[in-house]
């Protein structure tokens, strides 16, 4: 692996199945024995998981569009330049539940901000700093809010509580993301199992870093 490390960050529609499966990819690549560090987005570090609680509270139904989407870029610089960057520098493998991607398709083309009106705000917070492979999980959203119900353990966050038609505008905008990104993001079948989703991203990764030495 180069001494810069690696950025990966995983995305997807409420209820694909991230946080699970990269639980699993954390521990194969631990098992391997590569420096690792998982992280999350809104959030990471203290002043970025408090912005997270003020825009995902489920009493905030006032949030406008607007500030939704300058919160989150709030969020990921503070979050950015206190883990992400520092552990990238160390040369470790930063693994983020969400980044950039899911401003793009919530705010951005769901909320009908626009994507490239979303992509300017972020890019003034993230200062050059892209992920190097961005794994998506594509799930029908009727499906991830099937698995949101059934999960009773799950947090149910101001997101989760969105009409379908805004899942679906989400799912929309993650498809548009995956066609203008295509050597970034690569395609995962989220319907697998979580040791299919776990296998098929590891060797992906491992792939990677092999042709990074």
């Amino acid at each position: 692996m180069n001494k810069k490390g690696m950025f990966i960050t995983f995305e997807g529609c409420e209820g694909s199945g991230k946080t699970s499966v990269l639980k699993r990819v954390i521990e194969e690549l631990e098992k391997s024995h590569l420096p690792v560090l998982s992280t999350r987005e809104p959030g990471g570090s203290r002043i970025a998981e408090e912005i997270r609680n003020i825009i995902l509270d489920k009493k905030n139904i006032e949030e406008d569009p607007r500030t939704e989407a300058l919160l989150y870029a709030a969020a990921r610089r503070q979050h950015l330049v206190e883990i992400v960057i520092p552990a990238l520098k160390e040369g470790k493998i930063v693994l983020s539940d969400r980044y950039l991607d899911s401003s793009l398709a919530y705010q951005g083309y769901a909320r009908g901000i626009g994507i490239d009106e979303v992509f300017s705000i972020n890019a003034f917070a993230i200062d050059k700093t892209f992920p190097d492979l961005t794994f998506y999980l594509d799930l029908a959203p009727e499906k991830g809010l099937e698995r949101i119900e059934k999960n009773k353990d799950r947090e149910v966050n101001r997101l989760d509580v969105e009409k379908l038609s805004f899942h679906k505008k989400v799912y929309e905008g993650y498809a548009l993301l995956l066609k203008k990104y295509p050597e970034r993001i690569v395609r995962i079948d989220a319907s697998q199992t979580v040791e299919e989703e776990t296998e098929e991203i590891v060797s992906i990764i491992k792939k990677r870093l092999s042709k990074d030495e």
